[in-house]
C-alpha cells in the first residue's frame, strides 16, 4: 500500500497539484503543462508494456523503482527547462508502472502465502493515500515556490521509503509476475464470442483512460478558474484520492458471479457524472461530490477489468490484460494532449469536460448492450 502510494500518488501525480503552482510562476504555460502530463502517461505505456520482457525479481525492481521516483521528485526542484522536466516526467511514469506491475505482484503472492486474499484490495487503495498526501502536503508546500514543493515531495518519498525498504528483502523467486504470466503455457480454444468480448474490453477500456484523465490532470487549475478568491480548490484533489480509498475496497469485495461489464458499465457511468458535475454545477458542493463520483470507481475499473480478462482468458490472461492496459494508456496520453491547447485557446475547460464525459457515457452504454446481448445470448 505504501508501495503504490509513493510510486503512483507521488510519482505519478504530484504534478497535478504542483501544476498550478508552476502556472502561476510563469514557468509554464497551460498548453506545456498538457505536453508535460502527456509524456509522463506516456512513460507509464512504455513501463507498463516494457514488464513482460523484464528479468529481474520483483523486490529488487520495486527497491530501485521507488529510489528512482523520490531522484526524479527531487529533479523536478532542482533542475528548471521545459525540456529536463519532460525527461523526468517520462521516467517517472515509466518508475510508477514498473513499481504497480512488480510490487503488485509480490504483494498479492504474500497475501496468498499467508493466507490473507482477502485484503488485496487494501493494496490498491494505496494510490488513493498518495493522491490525497501530494494534495494536502504539495499544495501546502508549494505556497513557497513550486521548487520547494516538488523537493519536498521528494523527502517525503524518502522518509516512506526507508520506512518499507526491509519489508522486501524476503528472497523473492528471480521469476516477476509480469515476466512468468507474459507467455501463457496454456491455450485454450477462444470461441467466436469470448473474442468478440476482449476486443470490445480493449476498446472500450481506453475510453476511460481518456474520459478520467482531463479531471486527474487538471482539477485544481479547472477548480481555481471556476473559484477564483475560495480556498477549497486544492482540497478537490485530495478529496478525489480519499474516495479512491473506499472504492477499492468495495470493489475487491464485490462478488465473482456478478457480472464485469454490467459492473463497469455502472463504474463509467459514475465518473461520467463526476466529470460533467465540474461544469454543469462549479460549486464548492458540485467540485466535491464530482471529486467523490470520479475517484471511488477509479482503482474498481481497473479491478473488474482484471476481473473480466481472467474470465475471458483464465490463467492465460496476462496478454489480454497487456492489451487494456495499451488501451487505457493511450487514452491518458491524448486526454491531455486534447484537452490543454483547447482550454487554452478558449479559456475554459468546459469543452473537454464535456467531451471526456460523453466519452465515459459512451463506454457505460455499450459496456451495457455488451452485457445485455450476453444474456441474451445466453437465454436462447
Amino acid at each position: 500500500m505504501v508501495t503504490l502510494a509513493v510510486a503512483m500518488g507521488l510519482g505519478r501525480f504530484a504534478f497535478t497539484p504542483m501544476l498550478p503552482v508552476m502556472l502561476h510562476e510563469g514557468k509554464l504555460q497551460l498548453q506545456g503543462g498538457g505536453l508535460l502530463a502527456s509524456l509522463n502517461y506516456l512513460g507509464y505505456f512504455v513501463g507498463a508494456v516494457s514488464c513482460a520482457a523484464i528479468r529481474v525479481k520483483p523486490a529488487t525492481m520495486v527497491r530501485g523503482g521507488l529510489v528512482a521516483t523520490a531522484a526524479l521528485l527531487l529533479g523536478m526542484g532542482l533542475l528548471q527547462g521545459f525540456t529536463a522536466w519532460g525527461v523526468l516526467r517520462t521516467a517517472a511514469g515509466v518508475m510508477s508502472a514498473w513499481v504497480f506491475v512488480f510490487a503488485s505482484g509480490w504483494g498479492l503472492r504474500r497475501l496468498a502465502e499467508t493466507q490473507s486474499p482477502a485484503l488485496g484490495g487494501v493494496i490498491y487503495t494505496g494510490p488513493g493515500i498518495g493522491i490525497a498526501m501530494t494534495g494536502l502536503l504539495g499544495g501546502a508546500m508549494g505556497r513557497w515556490g513550486s521548487e520547494v514543493g516538488w523537493i519536498g515531495l521528494g523527502l517525503v518519498a524518502l522518509v516512506l521509503i526507508a520506512v518499507i525498504w526491509r519489508v522486501f528483502d524476503d528472497g523473492a523467486a528471480p521469476s516477476s509476475n509480469a515476466a512468468a504470466t507474459a507467455a501463457p503455457t496454456q491455450s485454450a480454444a477462444e470461441s467466436a464470442s469470448a473474442r468478440r468480448d476482449a476486443l470490445w474490453m480493449v476498446g472500450l477500456y481506453g475510453l476511460a483512460g481518456f474520459g478520467y484523465i482531463i479531471t486527474a490532470t487538471f482539477l485544481p487549475v479547472i477548480a481555481r478558474q471556476a473559484l477564483p478568491d475560495s480556498p477549497w480548490p486544492d482540497f478537490f484533489w485530495p478529496l478525489f484520492g480519499l474516495a479512491i480509498i473506499p472504492g477499492a475496497l468495495i470493489g475487491a469485495r464485490a462478488p465473482g458471479h456478478w457480472d464485469n461489464r454490467l459492473l463497469l458499465a455502472v463504474a463509467y457511468a459514475l465518473q461520467a457524472i463526476g466529470v460533467v458535475l465540474s461544469v454543469a454545477w462549479p460549486t464548492i458542493a458540485g467540485f466535491a461530490l464530482g471529486s467523490l463520483l470520479l475517484g471511488m470507481p477509479f482503482t474498481a475499473i481497473t479491478l473488474f477489468a482484471v476481473r473480466e480478462a481472467r474470465r475471458l482468458r483464465g490463467n492465460a490472461a496476462a496478454g489480454l490484460i497487456g492489451y487494456a492496459t495499451a488501451s487505457y494508456g493511450v487514452g491518458q496520453i491524448l486526454g491531455p494532449l486534447f484537452a490543454a491547447p483547447l482550454a487554452q485557446r478558449t479559456g475554459s475547460f468546459a469543452i473537454p469536460l464535456l467531451v471526456a464525459a460523453g466519452v465515459l457515457a459512451l463506454g457505460s452504454v455499450l459496456f451495457g448492450l455488451v452485457w445485455w446481448r450476453s444474456r441474451r445470448i445466453r437465454r436462447a
